[in-house]
């Protein structure tokens, strides 16, 4: 994706100049006694016109950003952002300004941050961050020049503050946003496995990755029976496992710190599309299957990121990359089969087949013993249940990884809540021919019945998953305004800057 260009400016703006649509971002009112700031800043006069015309005080603006035309005709929008609010109610608040100027389609928007030290550097990062993941176009098949994302943001101009490496962190994560949404936004037509596994090798071929790719008939020699049965379903057999691998820069400058790096390894099931198999879907959850895939575009997400970061972080990325069809070939109620490892499961519901391609992909990545395994799915429509779309669950076989992830969920704005998965779950998974059932019929818990299947494939090192009920929210979430919310991305790259 190409992003806008960032021009930074010391000096505040005050007057519009040439400016035609400015977001004037101000610092939170505190204990105030509900008051504007006691400095000038661009449209200060219109902005108390307009309060005095809805009759609304200083203080009832603090959660409704504003926006009305001011001198020279420029559109201005207004809002309030307190830097200790956590970080997704500043997300919040700056993406509901963002888009009172971005429906006008502008090829540059100024931002005017105002306040001072290090907390009004983390807004206007933010403010950048919500400018570039709103501003970009994203995929859109509409003709006739009427696609909703329009023409992209070119330019963004802040005001009021700089940052010495031209805040990086804001670019990486918009970017590693903007593939893993422009991904899952494609049709399923335009993303079969063999297309992915394509747009991957280029990928990784731009990006310096290396790549490899365990299709169904090297998986099938190796034993890898429980992808193998998803993906048999399917004509032509494109699906596969694929394995990218990024390795933090050696050179003599990093060589001390590398000889510590972390590995880590990104998990993502990449179903790119799912019928529900035999057990068929009805029409209204079959629609927007082509989202399955989500995973496997988090973790590139991720990975993208990472590497635009240079973070002195090596990452093993493997995606299982496959769709779930119904055909003589697919697999079936009742089929045991032998996963990689030599577990045999007996299948109870064949739209559960993300554990499945799930079950051997684990198993590939956790025989290099990673420091962190990190598996990401839209694996359970149960977990949608006891959250909505506005948090993701995790599980984690480590109490202190538990901790961690929820700081990095409060640090990123991308909100995870955790979930038990103690062993007496497995009573649920108990089968009489084979030593687990994949799932169970009665559906209770099945996202912490799924996170228990998964961890007899995740080996002993430590493991995190997370059920990604957040990937698509109407409306948007958090920085995000579309309803596809690359959500995981920001999560995933504070848990490799924080690696101890």
């Amino acid at each position: 994706q190409m992003l806008a260009k960032l021009i930074q400016h010391a000096s505040p703006l005050t007057q519009p100049g040439s400016a035609r649509h400015i977001l004037v971002v101000l610092p939170g009112v505190g204990n105030s006694p509900g008051e504007s700031p006691g400095f000038e800043y661009t449209g200060r006069q219109a902005l108390a016109d307009l309060l005095a015309r809805r009759k609304m005080t200083w203080r009832e603006m603090d959660e409704t950003p504003l926006s009305a035309t001011i001198e020279r005709g420029a559109l201005c929008a207004w809002v309030i952002v307190d830097p200790a609010q956590p970080p997704f109610e500043q997300q919040t608040r700056l993406r509901k300004a963002v888009r009172l100027l971005l429906e006008e389609k502008p090829a540059e928007i100024h931002l005017a941050v105002y306040g001072d030290g290090r907390e009004t550097r983390d807004v206007a990062e933010w403010a950048i961050y919500v400018a570039l993941v709103n501003g970009a176009e994203l995929p859109s098949r509409k003709t006739g020049g009427k696609s909703e994302s329009g023409k992209p943001l070119a330019r963004i101009v802040l005001h009021g503050c700089r940052n010495a490496d031209g805040f990086a962190a804001a670019y990486a994560r918009a970017e590693g946003n903007l593939l893993t949404r422009s991904l899952t936004m494609l049709p399923p037509n335009e993303l079969t496995p063999a297309i992915y596994r394509a747009k991957i090798r280029e990928l990784a071929g731009r990006e310096g990755w290396k790549c490899r790719e365990f299709d169904v008939k090297a998986l099938r020699k190796m034993g890898a029976g429980a992808f193998v049965a998803v993906a048999q379903g399917s004509d032509p057999e494109d699906a596969a496992i694929v394995h990218v691998k990024r390795r933090a820069a050696r050179s003599a400058k990093t060589a001390k710190t590398i000889k510590t790096a972390k590995n880590v390894a990104l998990v993502g099931k990449g179903i790119c599309f799912d019928t529900g198999g035999h057990n068929l879907k009805p029409p209204k959850y079959m629609h927007g299957m082509h989202e399955d895939m989500n995973g496997s575009a988090v973790a590139l997400g991720i990975l993208l990121a990472a590497t635009r970061l240079d973070l002195p972080v090596d990452i093993d990325c493997w995606l299982a990359i496959a769709q779930n069809h119904i055909s003589p070939r697919a697999y079936k109620q009742n089929d045991v089969i032998t996963a990689l490892q030599g577990t045999t499961i007996e299948i109870i519901h064949t739209d559960a087949e993300g554990r499945m391609v799930l079950a051997d992909t684990l198993t590939l990545a956790s025989r290099k013993k990673p420091d962190l395994m990190i598996d990401f799915a839209t694996l359970t429509g149960t977990m949608h249940t006891a959250l909505g779309c506005r948090y993701s669950g995790i599980f984690a076989n480590r109490e202190e990884l538990l901790e961690k992830a929820g700081s990095a969920g409060k640090s990123s704005g991308e909100r995870i809540w955790p979930f038990p998965m103690d062993a007496d779950y497995d009573e649920e998974l108990e089968s009489r021919i084979a030593d687990i059932k994949q799932c169970s019929l009665e559906g209770d818990a099945d996202h912490i019945l799924a996170a228990r299947f998964l961890g007899r494939f995740a080996g002993d090192g430590p493991w995190i998953h997370m059920d990604l009920s957040a990937s698509s929210c109407k409306g948007g979430l958090g920085a995000v305004g579309s309803e596809v919310t690359g959500f995981g991305v920001g999560w995933g790259l504070a848990m490799l800057e924080n690696l101890e």
